[in-house]
Protein backbone atom coordinates (compact mmCIF):
# COMPACT_ATOMS: atom_id res chain seq x y z
CA UNK A 1 0.00 0.00 0.00
CA UNK A 2 1.28 3.51 -0.36
CA UNK A 3 1.78 5.83 1.88
CA UNK A 4 -1.87 7.49 2.14
CA UNK A 5 -3.51 4.37 0.78
CA UNK A 6 -7.12 4.39 -1.21
CA UNK A 7 -10.17 2.33 -0.38
CA UNK A 8 -9.03 0.99 -4.16
CA UNK A 9 -5.89 0.10 -1.99
CA UNK A 10 -8.33 -2.02 0.75
CA UNK A 11 -9.72 -3.51 -1.91
CA UNK A 12 -7.10 -5.25 -3.65
CA UNK A 13 -5.07 -6.21 -0.61
CA UNK A 14 -8.36 -7.60 1.27
CA UNK A 15 -8.59 -10.16 -2.47
CA UNK A 16 -4.84 -11.03 -1.94
CA UNK A 17 -5.26 -11.87 1.47
CA UNK A 18 -8.09 -13.72 0.17
CA UNK A 19 -6.74 -15.90 -2.04
CA UNK A 20 -3.23 -16.38 -0.10
CA UNK A 21 -5.96 -17.92 2.50
CA UNK A 22 -7.38 -20.17 0.26
CA UNK A 23 -4.63 -21.27 -1.99
CA UNK A 24 -4.71 -25.19 -1.67
CA UNK A 25 -1.33 -26.47 -0.66
CA UNK A 26 -1.25 -28.29 -3.88
CA UNK A 27 -0.89 -25.36 -5.87
CA UNK A 28 2.46 -24.63 -4.60
CA UNK A 29 5.11 -24.86 -7.60
CA UNK A 30 6.99 -28.07 -7.26
CA UNK A 31 10.81 -28.36 -7.01
CA UNK A 32 12.41 -29.46 -10.00
CA UNK A 33 13.71 -32.71 -10.35
CA UNK A 34 17.41 -33.85 -11.07
CA UNK A 35 15.51 -35.15 -14.76
CA UNK A 36 14.39 -31.42 -15.13
CA UNK A 37 17.92 -30.21 -13.87
CA UNK A 38 19.54 -32.24 -16.25
CA UNK A 39 18.72 -30.14 -19.51
CA UNK A 40 20.76 -28.83 -21.88
CA UNK A 41 21.23 -24.97 -20.71
CA UNK A 42 21.88 -22.61 -23.95
CA UNK A 43 25.05 -21.91 -25.15
CA UNK A 44 26.65 -18.76 -24.71
CA UNK A 45 29.57 -17.55 -27.49
CA UNK A 46 32.68 -17.89 -25.51
CA UNK A 47 31.58 -19.47 -22.37
CA UNK A 48 32.46 -23.04 -20.72
CA UNK A 49 30.13 -25.87 -22.43
CA UNK A 50 30.34 -26.73 -18.48
CA UNK A 51 28.97 -23.28 -17.37
CA UNK A 52 25.00 -22.61 -17.07
CA UNK A 53 23.05 -19.63 -16.93
CA UNK A 54 24.74 -19.00 -13.44
CA UNK A 55 28.61 -19.73 -14.06
CA UNK A 56 30.62 -20.25 -11.09
CA UNK A 57 33.49 -18.31 -10.22
CA UNK A 58 36.46 -20.48 -12.02
CA UNK A 59 34.41 -20.57 -15.04
CA UNK A 60 34.23 -16.62 -15.02
CA UNK A 61 38.00 -16.52 -14.36
CA UNK A 62 38.39 -18.93 -17.42
CA UNK A 63 35.92 -17.29 -19.40
CA UNK A 64 36.77 -13.55 -18.63
CA UNK A 65 40.51 -13.69 -17.17
CA UNK A 66 39.11 -12.65 -13.98
CA UNK A 67 40.67 -13.85 -10.65
CA UNK A 68 37.54 -14.15 -8.38
CA UNK A 69 38.07 -16.99 -6.12
CA UNK A 70 37.59 -16.08 -1.96
CA UNK A 71 41.07 -15.69 -1.51
CA UNK A 72 41.36 -12.72 -4.04
CA UNK A 73 38.21 -11.55 -2.91
CA UNK A 74 39.64 -11.33 1.01
CA UNK A 75 43.35 -9.27 -0.45
CA UNK A 76 41.22 -6.66 -2.02
CA UNK A 77 38.20 -5.67 0.76
CA UNK A 78 38.69 -2.08 1.26
CA UNK A 79 40.20 -1.33 4.77
CA UNK A 80 37.78 0.73 7.33
CA UNK A 81 39.58 3.17 9.82
CA UNK A 82 39.31 1.83 13.24
CA UNK A 83 36.84 4.21 15.32
CA UNK A 84 38.52 5.78 18.05
CA UNK A 85 37.18 5.77 21.71
CA UNK A 86 36.06 8.98 21.28
CA UNK A 87 34.03 8.58 18.37
CA UNK A 88 30.33 7.71 17.73
CA UNK A 89 28.93 5.82 15.15
CA UNK A 90 25.83 7.03 14.17
CA UNK A 91 23.64 5.67 11.90
CA UNK A 92 21.89 8.30 9.62
CA UNK A 93 18.45 6.27 10.30
CA UNK A 94 16.91 4.10 12.78
CA UNK A 95 15.27 1.53 12.51
CA UNK A 96 11.97 2.68 14.47
CA UNK A 97 9.59 4.05 12.11
CA UNK A 98 12.27 5.20 9.29
CA UNK A 99 12.55 8.73 11.75
CA UNK A 100 16.58 10.41 11.45
CA UNK A 101 17.64 9.19 15.22
CA UNK A 102 14.93 9.14 17.26
CA UNK A 103 15.04 9.20 21.10
CA UNK A 104 11.58 8.74 21.88
CA UNK A 105 10.73 5.89 19.30
CA UNK A 106 9.80 3.25 21.68
CA UNK A 107 7.48 5.43 24.24
CA UNK A 108 4.30 4.20 24.75
CA UNK A 109 2.87 7.70 24.74
CA UNK A 110 3.81 8.05 20.72
CA UNK A 111 2.46 4.66 19.78
CA UNK A 112 -0.89 5.56 21.20
CA UNK A 113 -1.12 9.15 19.97
CA UNK A 114 0.58 8.07 16.04
CA UNK A 115 -1.94 9.37 13.66
CA UNK A 116 -1.61 6.75 10.56
CA UNK A 117 -3.94 8.44 8.11
CA UNK A 118 -4.52 5.05 6.58
CA UNK A 119 -8.23 2.85 5.89
CA UNK A 120 -9.10 0.30 8.52
CA UNK A 121 -12.39 -2.26 8.31
CA UNK A 122 -14.64 -2.17 11.71
CA UNK A 123 -16.86 -4.15 12.78
CA UNK A 124 -19.62 -2.61 15.15
CA UNK A 125 -22.81 -4.30 16.62
CA UNK A 126 -25.53 -2.32 18.57
CA UNK A 127 -25.73 -2.26 22.50
CA UNK A 128 -29.30 -2.94 24.15
CA UNK A 129 -30.39 0.22 23.38
CA UNK A 130 -29.85 -0.21 19.71
CA UNK A 131 -27.08 2.37 19.34
CA UNK A 132 -23.35 2.54 18.52
CA UNK A 133 -22.55 5.50 20.44
CA UNK A 134 -21.48 7.73 17.73
CA UNK A 135 -22.62 11.14 16.35
CA UNK A 136 -21.44 12.43 12.91
CA UNK A 137 -20.67 15.95 11.02
CA UNK A 138 -20.75 16.30 7.48
CA UNK A 139 -17.82 18.58 6.54
CA UNK A 140 -16.99 19.03 2.65
CA UNK A 141 -18.60 16.38 1.55
CA UNK A 142 -17.31 14.22 4.02
CA UNK A 143 -18.67 12.42 7.27
CA UNK A 144 -16.51 12.37 10.06
CA UNK A 145 -16.81 11.27 13.66
CA UNK A 146 -18.45 14.19 15.84
CA UNK A 147 -19.03 12.18 19.72
CA UNK A 148 -17.34 8.70 20.61
CA UNK A 149 -19.70 8.16 23.52
CA UNK A 150 -17.65 6.39 26.50
CA UNK A 151 -18.37 2.56 26.70
CA UNK A 152 -19.90 2.08 23.66
CA UNK A 153 -19.37 -0.23 20.63
CA UNK A 154 -18.13 2.62 19.14
CA UNK A 155 -15.63 3.70 21.37
CA UNK A 156 -14.50 -0.25 21.91
CA UNK A 157 -13.94 -0.92 18.37
CA UNK A 158 -11.02 2.03 18.62
CA UNK A 159 -13.08 4.82 16.57
CA UNK A 160 -12.20 8.35 17.46
CA UNK A 161 -12.93 12.17 17.32
CA UNK A 162 -12.07 13.40 13.54
CA UNK A 163 -11.93 10.09 12.17
CA UNK A 164 -13.68 10.17 8.19
CA UNK A 165 -16.02 7.63 7.65
CA UNK A 166 -15.68 6.66 4.25
CA UNK A 167 -18.09 3.43 3.70
CA UNK A 168 -21.16 2.05 5.98
CA UNK A 169 -22.02 -1.47 5.04
CA UNK A 170 -20.47 -1.02 1.56
CA UNK A 171 -22.19 2.04 0.72
CA UNK A 172 -20.39 4.82 0.01
CA UNK A 173 -20.61 7.66 2.50
CA UNK A 174 -19.29 11.03 -0.08
CA UNK A 175 -21.80 13.75 -0.55
CA UNK A 176 -24.20 12.51 2.66
CA UNK A 177 -25.93 14.46 5.17
CA UNK A 178 -25.51 13.80 8.90
CA UNK A 179 -29.20 12.76 8.69
CA UNK A 180 -28.37 10.05 5.98
CA UNK A 181 -25.66 8.64 7.52
CA UNK A 182 -27.86 8.45 10.92
CA UNK A 183 -30.19 7.16 9.66
CA UNK A 184 -28.17 4.53 7.45
CA UNK A 185 -26.36 3.59 11.38
CA UNK A 186 -30.07 3.14 12.49
CA UNK A 187 -31.63 1.33 9.49
CA UNK A 188 -28.14 -1.20 10.31
CA UNK A 189 -28.65 -4.63 11.67
CA UNK A 190 -27.82 -5.17 15.23
CA UNK A 191 -25.76 -7.20 14.85
CA UNK A 192 -23.02 -6.38 12.40
CA UNK A 193 -22.66 -3.04 11.15
CA UNK A 194 -19.11 -2.64 8.08
CA UNK A 195 -17.55 0.62 8.27
CA UNK A 196 -14.52 1.80 6.56
CA UNK A 197 -12.68 4.51 8.34
CA UNK A 198 -9.79 6.93 7.85
CA UNK A 199 -7.67 7.64 10.96
CA UNK A 200 -8.50 11.55 11.67
CA UNK A 201 -7.14 12.95 8.77
CA UNK A 202 -7.27 16.65 10.06
CA UNK A 203 -4.82 16.23 13.36
CA UNK A 204 -1.36 15.57 13.46
CA UNK A 205 0.83 14.82 16.97
CA UNK A 206 3.80 16.68 18.30
CA UNK A 207 6.42 15.02 20.61
CA UNK A 208 7.81 17.29 23.30
CA UNK A 209 10.00 16.97 26.31
CA UNK A 210 9.47 18.81 29.41
CA UNK A 211 12.43 20.62 30.69
CA UNK A 212 14.02 20.75 34.47
CA UNK A 213 10.71 22.58 35.58
CA UNK A 214 8.22 19.52 34.29
CA UNK A 215 6.88 21.95 31.33
CA UNK A 216 7.04 21.87 27.45
CA UNK A 217 6.65 25.44 26.40
CA UNK A 218 3.39 26.39 25.64
CA UNK A 219 0.05 28.19 27.33
CA UNK A 220 -3.76 27.19 26.62
CA UNK A 221 -6.95 28.52 27.10
CA UNK A 222 -9.75 26.32 27.01
CA UNK A 223 -8.18 23.94 25.01
CA UNK A 224 -7.21 25.99 22.94
CA UNK A 225 -3.02 26.97 22.17
CA UNK A 226 -2.53 30.98 23.12
CA UNK A 227 1.26 31.25 23.18
CA UNK A 228 4.14 29.19 22.93
CA UNK A 229 7.33 30.18 25.38
CA UNK A 230 10.39 30.92 23.28
CA UNK A 231 12.95 28.19 22.68
CA UNK A 232 10.67 25.53 24.59
CA UNK A 233 10.56 22.45 23.14
CA UNK A 234 6.63 23.27 22.22
CA UNK A 235 8.51 25.81 19.62
CA UNK A 236 11.57 23.84 18.70
CA UNK A 237 9.25 21.25 17.67
CA UNK A 238 6.33 22.83 15.50
CA UNK A 239 3.61 23.34 18.07
CA UNK A 240 1.28 26.18 16.68
CA UNK A 241 -0.77 28.51 18.01
CA UNK A 242 -5.05 28.43 17.30
CA UNK A 243 -4.80 24.73 17.49
CA UNK A 244 -6.61 22.89 19.59
CA UNK A 245 -5.31 19.69 22.01
CA UNK A 246 -7.25 16.73 21.06
CA UNK A 247 -5.51 14.24 22.66
CA UNK A 248 -2.40 14.15 25.15
CA UNK A 249 -0.14 10.54 24.68
CA UNK A 250 -3.35 9.06 22.53
CA UNK A 251 -6.12 10.36 25.37
CA UNK A 252 -8.91 12.31 24.12
CA UNK A 253 -8.97 15.63 26.19
CA UNK A 254 -11.63 16.84 24.15
CA UNK A 255 -14.61 19.06 26.44
CA UNK A 256 -12.58 18.59 29.89
CA UNK A 257 -12.22 21.80 31.59
CA UNK A 258 -8.60 23.37 31.73
CA UNK A 259 -7.57 22.11 35.76
CA UNK A 260 -8.36 18.42 34.78
CA UNK A 261 -6.33 18.99 31.10
CA UNK A 262 -3.55 20.28 33.64
CA UNK A 263 -3.39 17.28 35.25
CA UNK A 264 -2.54 15.10 32.80
CA UNK A 265 -0.10 17.01 31.70
CA UNK A 266 1.76 17.08 34.68
CA UNK A 267 1.27 13.05 35.10
CA UNK A 268 2.53 12.51 31.57
CA UNK A 269 5.84 11.24 31.61
CA UNK A 270 9.04 13.23 30.67
CA UNK A 271 8.45 12.61 26.76
CA UNK A 272 5.09 13.79 25.90
CA UNK A 273 2.70 13.61 22.50
CA UNK A 274 -0.22 15.73 21.92
CA UNK A 275 -2.14 15.35 18.98
CA UNK A 276 -3.86 19.39 17.97
CA UNK A 277 -6.49 20.44 15.34
CA UNK A 278 -6.71 23.98 13.53
CA UNK A 279 -9.19 25.79 15.32
CA UNK A 280 -11.12 26.52 12.69
CA UNK A 281 -11.98 22.62 11.52
CA UNK A 282 -11.95 22.10 15.71
CA UNK A 283 -15.01 25.21 16.06
CA UNK A 284 -17.24 23.57 12.83
CA UNK A 285 -16.48 19.83 14.31
CA UNK A 286 -17.83 20.67 17.87
CA UNK A 287 -20.66 22.95 16.22
CA UNK A 288 -23.82 22.80 18.34
CA UNK A 289 -22.90 20.85 21.05
CA UNK A 290 -22.81 21.73 24.57
CA UNK A 291 -19.54 21.98 26.62
CA UNK A 292 -21.50 19.32 28.94
CA UNK A 293 -22.53 16.68 26.19
CA UNK A 294 -18.53 16.62 25.78
CA UNK A 295 -17.33 16.38 28.60
CA UNK A 296 -20.18 13.76 30.06
CA UNK A 297 -20.18 11.69 26.94
CA UNK A 298 -17.11 11.79 25.53
CA UNK A 299 -14.79 8.98 26.05
CA UNK A 300 -11.58 10.05 28.01
CA UNK A 301 -10.22 6.50 28.20
CA UNK A 302 -6.29 5.62 27.45
CA UNK A 303 -6.27 3.39 24.30
CA UNK A 304 -4.60 0.45 24.53
CA UNK A 305 -1.33 0.18 22.61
Amino acid sequence: MSLYPSLEDLKVDKVMMAQARFTPASATVPAISEVGSQLQQPAVAGMPPSAGLYPSLEDLGEYMGLRLNSDEVQNNLAVLPAANNNQVAVSPYSAVGGMVCPVTGSDVGIRRAEVRQGLREIILCKDQDGKVGLRLRAIDNGVFVQLVQANSPAALAGLRFGDQVLQINGQNCAGWSVDKAHKALKAAADTRIEMVVRDRPFQRTVTMHKDSSGHVGFIYKSGKITSLVKDGSAARNGLLTEHYICEINGQNVIGLKDPLIKDILNSSPTTMTITIMPKFIYEHMIKRMSTSLLKSSMDHSIPEV
